[in-house]
């Protein structure tokens, strides 16, 4: 992963939050807040928290005398999450590397991580942070995205940009969001960095949309996809995402549009 597929600044978190979240995010985020919830932890560390999805689903299902620390790598997405919380004294916002926690040993009792350790440069790192910041016996819960083919949209948009880009065609969500689904791999990884019972579920869902366009402006603006466009061509973001939304219309057709997402969610004991 390049420094630049980090690079969520300017308009995309808000893009982000507006077209990606309700896209692919929310069902995922739903899903964790459930799980997490249901161990009853009282002290939760989350990573790579985005625009704070998660945040918004798992705080209201955690007791009053919860502690909920919220970190993500990216300043202006943590700051986005932020001003999209409800004020809750129990929620704590901090700028931190997953790979370098500023915590001490055994603090949390869990720590989640939604669609962040495909980002992170050196997994088993950043395992063996989450797995020195948790209790034993404690619960590490993430999540990561399967291959793109199982991803229609993302793999709709990757083929439409290659038409448009074929010497150098932009392979973000390829490389990056969709390039840490071995689940071989994913357990390895757990294993080395000293996590036992890793329990692996790779659950599909469906991601709707009012419109091709809105699938074509959520991955093109709303993502490094975006960077990537611009540094091929500066003045073609939007013949790039309207060339998308002509290729997602052609497939799905022109009005509401549904295509399977898949993820796989990890639990692990540390």
């Amino acid at each position: 992963m390049s420094e630049a597929d980090k690079a969520f600044t300017g308009s995309i978190p808000e893009n982000y939050n507006r077209h990606m979240v309700p896209l692919i995010f929310q069902s995922y985020a739903q899903d964790m807040a459930q799980r997490a919830a249901a161990l009853s932890p009282r002290a939760v560390l989350e990573t790579a928290a985005g625009s704070g999805v998660v945040t918004r689903a798992l705080a209201p299902q955690l007791p009053s005398d919860a502690r909920y620390v919220v970190t993500d790598l990216n300043q202006p997405m943590l700051d986005y999450a932020a001003s999209q919380q409800i004020a809750d004294n129990r929620i704590s916002w901090r700028q931190a590397d997953a790979l370098a926690l500023p915590f001490d040993d055994a603090g949390f009792d869990l720590v989640c991580c939604q669609f962040g350790a495909m980002f992170f440069p050196d997994r088993q790192a950043g395992y063996r942070e989450a797995r020195r910041v948790l209790k034993p016996g404690g619960r590490f819960l993430f999540s990561v995205w399967d291959r793109i083919e199982e991803n229609v949209f993302a793999d709709d948009v990757t083929n439409a940009l290659a038409e448009i880009f074929p010497q150098d065609p932009p392979r973000f969500m390829a490389r990056t969001p969709h390039g840490y689904h071995d689940i071989a791999l994913i357990r390895d990884d757990l294993e080395k960095a000293g996590f036992s019972d890793v329990a692996i579920e790779t659950r599909a869902e469906q991601s709707r949309a009012a419109s091709p366009r809105h699938v074509a402006v959520a991955y093109c603006q709303g993502t490094v996809l975006r960077t990537e466009i611009e540094a091929r061509d500066a003045g073609g973001l939007e013949a790039a995402t309207d060339y998308a939304a002509s290729k997602i219309a052609s497939k799905h057709g022109n009005g509401a549009v549904t295509a399977k997402i898949q993820a796989h969610v990890i639990m692990a004991v540390a």
